[in-house]
């Protein structure tokens, strides 16, 4: 197991804002949240990673990280995937996920908006619980808790509904 000497640990709350399931049900968004240990030094690549799997999603799109909560295109500070793989991102000003690290932006924000798949747009809120000192014997991140089950990440069309509805008769 490796070790971590003197870094500190980044405890957070992801909520799910929002997302392709909104689209299928008039219900209320269900609350699911997910707390997540991470390392200071740990990108926010290594990040969202560990944000989609714990909420059962595949890791199969771009993201980014953004500090206007509401309208991820007016923020003043944006990380986002397009950068590292070559592609322009929605401003000038957007930095990488790769090499920027969780104490580059999370000693700044409290609060961040987490955006997956631009498609669908899963958003989730990540809000900053504490900042710890880190266990030698946990190996970073991990979830911490889980509450709520997750929305599938890609419901069947409404077509699809119907077609096994009617299946079923």
């Amino acid at each position: 197991m490796k070790k971590y000497p003197h870094k500190k640990a980044f405890i957070f709350n992801v909520y799910l804002k929002d997302g392709s399931f909104r689209k299928c049900v008039d219900d209320p968004i269900p609350e699911v949240t997910r707390k997540i240990a991470i390392l200071e030094t740990q990108t926010l690549y290594t990040f969202a990673k560990i944000i989609v799997k714990s909420f059962n999603f595949y890791f199969d799109h771009c993201f980014g990280f953004y500090s206007n909560l509401n309208s991820y295109h007016d923020s003043f500070d944006s990380y986002e995937l397009f950068v590292d793989i070559g592609e322009e991102g929605s401003n000038s000003n957007i930095k990488g996920v790769k090499k920027t690290k969780i104490r580059d932006v999370f000693y700044k924000y409290e609060k961040m908006l987490f955006l997956f798949d631009y498609g669908d747009g899963w958003r989730f809120i990540i809000e900053r619980e504490k900042i710890e000192e880190s266990s030698k014997d946990k190996k970073y991140p991990f979830v911490v808790d889980k509450k709520g089950t997750a929305p599938l990440q890609y419901p069947p069309l409404e077509e699809e509904q119907d077609f096994f509805q009617e299946e079923e008769q």
